[in-house]
């Protein structure tokens, strides 16, 4: 009973209502962002360039914005580099065209500085030491400004497609968080002290300052030191203006991921905690009242022979080793060319075997001195002589039995990995029956190149 429940779950396949169109997603006009999001290591870049390279063969201006610091997307779009600027792909087949990039957080943190202050301030913020750590590392830097390129590509008009590959963080929310934890950061209390003295100005500013952080100053300053204390105060100072800005655009930043031409795509792998994190963040979307398109499924394992599953196949093996073992010939079988087997007269040992009476090698000279017979004259010259190859040893029903037991388990590990990624799926599409999910089946390889990325869009479809 278990065994028919277990094959029926291997090849089980997709209810139709539940199937993700990634063609008609892609081709829709109405669709302009897709973002894939998902948990570390499950493919969202892959996935991401797939379907960029998927939609601008099939007609669309598409770029891929990646904040990938592997450079895996660069390389399987044969672009020598990815930087902050989008670069056109080659070698499409079809009337679309394809643009890839790579955030560059920092050069993007610069753009914003630029673009919103005078080239004075602007001086004097991107030469401080403070900006420079915050704009580099500072925590949710990255998430923020990949929210802020982005709100920058839609802005142009230019794309018929914007695909989004979110950071690869520990957390895959943390791309919607950034905006939420950037605004903490700009209204948190220490800001607020530190900007009081440009807001008073003058002496009195500076009363102020020392009134209003006297009972912090000296715990900062030992613990951060006073000169880094006063480059915050510096930076803040010439901030002061752009942090409303800031909060502007991460709201309008927001709002565009909850329009209808914004789709989210989660990918997962089929494992528990992958898939476990999928569900997570198809209930916080929900919550956040974001788009949500479906579920890709990345490296999908399969078998060409499901109907044979785990248990029948390790059966049938232990079956053909039961056998290799009880038919063995006298005990003997594998031991013929063993060191303890004593030699007969019909098996003689090397060492002793009698030279043939008529071999000329035999009883020459040359056999005796070592060096090479030459012809005569009137001798006919010898054949070449082929190296003799040792002897191979013969193939046994033995040996095809053993390695079809061999085979029979591997298929067995196989067919376990099958119900096992089909029971976490069951747990996911249970919990969240409303998710259109598409499969994509595990590649023999890496993808690293616009044919491969070609093979995992036609899977992506279907």
């Amino acid at each position: 009973m278990t065994r028919e429940r277990t094959t029926r779950t291997t090849t089980r396949t997709l209810e139709p209502g539940l199937a993700l169109d990634v063609d008609a997603l892609i081709d829709d006009p109405e669709t302009r962002i897709v973002v894939c999001c998902g948990s570390g290591g499950v493919g969202k870049t892959t996935t991401a360039a797939a379907i960029g390279l998927r939609a601008a063969e099939r007609g669309r201006k598409t770029v891929v914005l990646t904040i990938d610091p592997a450079r895996r997307l660069a390389q399987s779009m044969g672009i020598d580099s990815l930087d902050n600027v989008p670069r056109r792909v080659k070698d499409i087949d079809g009337s679309g065209e394809l643009h890839a990039m790579m955030l560059d957080m920092k050069r993007t943190f610069d753009e914003i500085v630029e673009a919103h202050t005078d080239k004075e301030r602007a001086k004097a913020i991107l030469n401080n030491p403070f900006y420079q750590s915050l704009s580099a590392g500072f925590a949710g830097t990255q998430e923020y400004m990949a929210m802020e390129k982005l709100g920058q590509l839609s802005s142009r008009d230019e794309w018929d497609l914007i695909v989004v590959d979110t950071p690869p963080s520990r957390s895959a929310l943390d791309f919607l968080d950034a905006p939420k934890r950037l605004g903490s950061f700009l209204d948190g209390k220490l800001i607020r002290v530190l900007m009081a003295p440009a807001k008073v100005g003058g002496r009195a500013g500076m009363k102020f300052l020392n009134v209003g952080m006297s009972m912090m100053t000296g715990a900062l300053g030992k613990l951060l030191g006073g000169q880094l204390l006063r480059d915050v105060q510096m930076f803040v100072t010439a901030m002061d203006s752009m942090f409303g800005g800031f909060r502007t655009r991460a709201d309008a930043t927001y709002r565009l991921l909850q329009a209808p031409g914004t789709a989210f795509l989660v990918v997962a792998s089929p494992e528990r905690d992958a898939l476990r994190e999928a569900a997570y963040f198809v209930e916080r979307l929900a919550a956040d009242d974001m788009p949500l398109a479906g579920l890709v499924l990345n490296r999908v394992h399969g078998s060409g022979a499901a109907q044979l599953s785990a248990e029948r196949a390790l059966a049938a093996a232990e079956n053909l080793e039961e056998r290799r073992i009880v038919d063995q010939e006298d005990g003997k079988v594998g031991v013929r060319n063993s060191p303890e087997t004593p030699a007969t007269s019909e098996n003689p040992a090397p060492s002793e075997a009698p030279a043939h009476p008529e071999d000329p090698a035999a009883t020459s000279d040359t056999a005796e001195s070592g060096a090479p017979h030459e012809p005569g004259p009137h001798e006919p010259k010898p054949e070449p002589h082929e190296p003799e190859l040792e002897p191979h040893e013969p193939v046994t029903d033995a040996c095809v039995e053993q390695m079809t037991a061999g085979l029979l388990r591997l298929h067995a590990e196989r067919m376990q990995l099958l119900v096992r990624e089909q029971r976490t799926r069951d747990r996911f599409t249970a919990l969240h029956p409303e998710v259109a999910v598409a499969e994509v089946a595990a590649l023999p390889g890496d993808v690293h190149d616009l044919a491969g990325l070609r093979a995992v869009g036609d899977r992506l479809a279907g």
